[in-house]
């Protein structure tokens, strides 16, 4: 196929924001289509030469005209579960019906659609029966379509897999229905990514229906289990309660993850229902490796510093790795990073407070906070760490990977960033962050983070535990850098929220 212009719509959702960098990456001009400009402004490749973004809503057909005007390609991967829509099927339909009219009118030449999987069946759920309906609603139009229906989608981001993996990491012991061993067929999303930039390129995929999977049929508790053996967590207890009711459940999801009833219950109920393939054509017409379930699970391994080693787009760079948490995720996609952060403006500037930063630890200390700072590396030992390093001492030397005590160096910018990851024994991973950025009137912000993305219950215990003292440790720490410097203070320091 020639190098059309291709719309790819819900270009800030979690697929869309993977496709679009592997098609922009293979040579496609893309046109991104969102109700918000904002929603792509952190995104690595928003300012790719053969990009273009388009404000635009499915349910405002004079907008998405000018969306789908000299497309021949539309990937159709939106839906409408969410707290904003009281009937996200009606909703769905009405999309669908919208983007199949306009899209014949406008002699688009392909759609492609994200479904998924689930044999027609009474007692199919809402969720997998709008998915279906879609299909159906755009398949009636003139234009070919090309339908993919998948079950669970692998990757840090996926509503699916996130619901997973909060349930597991929470829930020592699970109480589940009978359902849990309902048999599942996941996916990698790379594998999904990889079959949506084939259908294009293939055109014998016009118009056909194709089930994509994974290698494993697993049932939802081998789920769990697979998930904590990666993650290193005890395997989970696995209680089932006949009784309990997707509604139910989703309360229950909502109360100890991030995940919303609204979507948890949907996906829920999906569970009851077997999603397999059963039909396998597409693996010979678009051949990859694809990623068992425990391969998939260890890609998606989410780490506090994944987002920094994202760089700006480069012409011949590949596509950022999908299965990555991506700036734009929706929230609950980072996990659940835990934050501490103070603040202060002082009259100067970057370069003069720098040193106070550049010189931490080692014989120069922590600024007021050594005492706490030498029990903590005592009860590392205790665990059997390596409590505190010396390795930092000839600041002069501060570079990335360095350790300084028992910080490990991951980014360092002078006179603007310096980051810590933690190696020390903890029931998860933390960072310390330190900002400086000037501001108008020779004023010059400073702000240290502290982040901890917790490993299990055990990882939120010891936050809650330990809040307490890394809020004298920020504050305390910030407030004596202020006073070394010799800088005046403007306002704080303060706590502060992002």
């Amino acid at each position: 196929m020639s190098k059309k212009l291709i719309l790819v719509t819900g270009a800030s959702g979690y697929i869309g924001s993977r496709l679009i960098p592997a098609l922009l990456h293979k040579g496609y001009p893309v046109r991104a289509m969102v109700r918000s400009r904002a929603k792509l402004l952190c995104k690595t490749w928003i300012n790719h030469p053969a990009l273009e973004i388009v404000e635009a809503d499915l349910l405002d057909p004079s907008s998405l005209y000018k969306a789908v005007r000299d497309c021949k390609v539309v990937y159709y991967l939106v839906h409408s579960m969410s707290s904003r829509v009281d009937d996200y099927a009606a909703t769905d339909r009405k999309a669908a019906a919208n983007m199949a009219g306009i899209a014949e009118q406008e002699h688009v030449e392909r759609i492609i659609y994200l479904s998924g999987l689930g044999d027609d069946d009474p007692a199919l759920s809402k969720h997998l029966r709008s998915r279906a309906e879609v299909g159906q609603i755009l398949n009636a139009c003139a234009v070919p379509v090309t339908i993919l229906r998948s079950a669970v989608i692998l990757g840090s981001g996926s509503a699916s897999f996130e619901l997973i993996r909060f349930l597991t990491e929470r829930m020592p012991v699970m109480l589940t229905p009978g359902w849990v061993r309902t048999m599942s067929q996941p996916v990698a999303v790379s594998n999904v990514v990889h079959y949506l930039v084939g259908c294009m390129e293939k055109t014998e995929t016009a118009g056909e229906i194709y089930d994509i999977g994974g290698p494993d049929l697993l049932s939802y508790e081998q789920l769990f289990r697979i998930y904590a053996e990666v993650t290193g967590l005890p395997q989970r207890i696995v209680v089932k309660i006949p009784f309990l009711t997707p509604a139910l459940l989703a309360r229950c999801a909502a109360m100890i993850t991030p995940v919303p009833a609204i979507l948890s219950k949907p996906l829920i109920e999906s569970m009851r229902n077997t999603v397999v393939c059963r039909d396998n054509r597409i693996r010979e017409i678009i051949p990859q490796e694809l990623l068992t379930c425990r391969q998939a699970m260890v890609k998606s391994m989410q780490i506090l510093c994944r987002d920094r080693i994202q760089e700006p787009w480069k012409g011949d760079n590949s596509p950022i790795p999908p299965e990555w948490f991506t700036c734009g995720d929706i929230y609950y996609a980072r996990g659940s990073i835990l934050e501490i952060s103070y603040k202060a403006v002082l009259q100067g500037t970057a370069l003069e407070f720098w040193p106070l930063v550049q010189n931490i630890g080692g014989s120069q200390g922590w600024y007021g906070t050594d005492v706490l700072w030498r029990v903590r590396g005592m009860l590392d030992r205790m665990a059997g760490g390596y409590g505190m390093q010396r390795e930092g001492c000839d600041q002069s030397g501060l570079m990335m990977g360095k350790m300084v005590d028992f910080w490990r160096v991951l980014e360092h910018k002078p006179p603007h960033s310096l980051l810590l990851l933690a190696e020390m024994k903890m029931p998860g991973e933390a960072m310390l962050e330190f900002k400086i950025q000037d501001m108008a009137e020779s004023q010059v912000e400073v702000e240290i983070t502290v982040r901890f993305l917790p490993k299990g219950l055990g990882g939120l215990v010891y936050w809650h535990l330990s809040h307490g003292v890394h809020v004298l440790v920020l504050k305390t720490m910030l407030r004596n850098m202020v006073q070394s410097s010799g800088m005046p203070l403007v306002h704080g320091p303060r706590a502060f929220f992002r």
